[in-house]
């Protein structure tokens, strides 16, 4: 007996295959323009005959052979828990949104904020500094090693790029602007978790959860343990999938 989680975000689509105890196949895709066209093809390559299907996310009604559709906090929380059983918090930072979701003592949500109405604060920001830089977002961590961060000052993605371009027009270097990205990435993220009484061990999820010099300065802001997990971009899709698995259970 399997199900398949499918998390359809708006920078990349992520799909697990599991068996009621672990994961056993997952697969990542940049979602592109066409959304659809990206969950078919991950369900494709994760199909089992008569395997549970639910997708979450932006997307999450475009797949018609889904079985069942949940929304993505609650598949974030479900999936982050599944990942860790000791947190009791999740920042998740996606392409283009950034959320907080607190759980009560048996892991089910108990509050969450959502911001998707600035790009400041999200992967994609980052992603476009990283161009601009000339640089590779994969290899950010060797890349800002051992850099102070120069402030950011302005707090819209529009005008920070602009004042990038004028930071490294006064030779400030590559690494220093990398690192006061991160800097106002992780204060602008800390003080909207603290509008949520967050506390205890955080979870860091999303597709910049990978880079440590994130999770650090993330963690010095909030004053909080933070931790991630190899797997913590697929936190949606693996919570779409233990739902579907419990839900093939009762049945």
């Amino acid at each position: 007996m399997y199900s398949i989680g499918i998390d359809s975000g708006s920078a990349t689509t992520k799909g697990v295959l599991y068996d009621g105890e672990k994961i056993i196949d997952k697969v990542i895709v940049p979602t592109g323009a066409n959304p659809r066209r990206a969950m078919e093809a991950i369900y494709d390559k994760l199909y089992r005959e008569n395997a549970y299907t639910v997708t979450t996310g932006y997307g999450r009604a475009l797949l018609k052979v889904a079985d069942k559709q949940v929304t993505e906090i609650t598949c974030h929380g479900k999936g982050a828990a599944f990942l860790d059983n000791q947190i009791s918090a999740i920042i998740d930072i996606g392409g283009q949104d950034s959320k907080v979701i607190l759980l009560d003592r048996d892991k089910n949500i108990k509050d969450f904020l959502m911001n998707d109405k600035c790009a400041a604060g999200t992967g994609r920001f980052l992603e476009v500094i990283m161009r601009l830089l000339q640089e590779d977002l994969c290899d950010f961590d060797d890349y800002v090693s051992g850099a102070s961060g120069t402030k950011i000052s302005s707090m819209c993605a529009v005008f920070a790029e602009s004042e990038v371009v004028s930071l490294l027009a006064q030779d400030v270097s590559g690494p220093s602007v990398a690192m006061g990205i991160i800097e106002s990435i992780s204060q602008r993220t800390a003080n909207f978790a603290k509008k949520l009484p967050i506390d205890g061990k955080v979870f860091f999820s999303g597709g910049l959860a990978q880079i440590e010099s994130i999770r650090k300065t993330m963690e010095k802001e909030l004053g909080l343990e933070m931790t991630t997990h190899e797997d913590a971009q697929f936190a949606g899709a693996i919570g779409a999938a233990v739902i579907g698995y419990q839900h093939m259970s009762r049945k």
